[in-house]
């Protein structure tokens, strides 16, 4: 199964590093968004090939990255099994929304979320030296990894 995930990991990689752990256990492509809207890049072209699209972001104004939600509403296919994967200071269920409503309207197929929290410095949290120190952490990295495996699993069921 053909796996191509867009994201984008600033401030403190802490999307990044989940990303990377599952990359180094399957074969995964990773797709940073704001290189590939880049004109010319041409990675836009390459998300039909797909057979899973993953969409991974930090939490930027309680949503994913701007570079993400725009590289799904121009790119990403109709019809396509997705997931997501987001880091985040402190946790809300509304981060998801605007990616959702994404996938939707491009009739994907939506298999599942994975969210942990993430080292956070944004605004008033750099005052105390951030939040959620040292996560993502051992115990979300494995997790990831988990849920991937069980992402994989149910593309593999239909």
């Amino acid at each position: 199964m053909k796996t191509g995930i867009v994201f984008c990991s600033e401030h403190h990689g802490n999307t990044r590093k989940l990303l990377n752990a599952v990359a180094e256990h399957y074969d995964i492509d990773l797709i940073k968004a704001d290189i590939a809207l880049f004109p010319g890049s041409g990675l836009h072209t390459t998300l039909s090939d797909y057979d899973l699209i993953g969409f991974a972001s930090g939490i930027y104004y309680q949503k994913f990255h701007k570079d993400v939600l725009k590289y799904a509403e121009d790119f990403l296919p109709k019809g396509k099994n997705v997931f997501f994967i987001y880091t985040c200071g402190i946790e809300r269920k509304c981060y998801t929304d605007s990616i959702i409503q994404i996938a939707k309207s491009k009739s994907s197929k939506i298999l599942g979320t994975y969210s942990c929290p993430g080292y956070d410095t944004f605004g008033p949290f750099k005052l105390v030296g951030g939040i959620s120190k040292g996560r993502p952490n051992d115990d979300d990295i494995q997790n990831a990894i988990k849920f991937y495996e069980f992402i994989l699993k149910k593309c593999s069921e239909k």
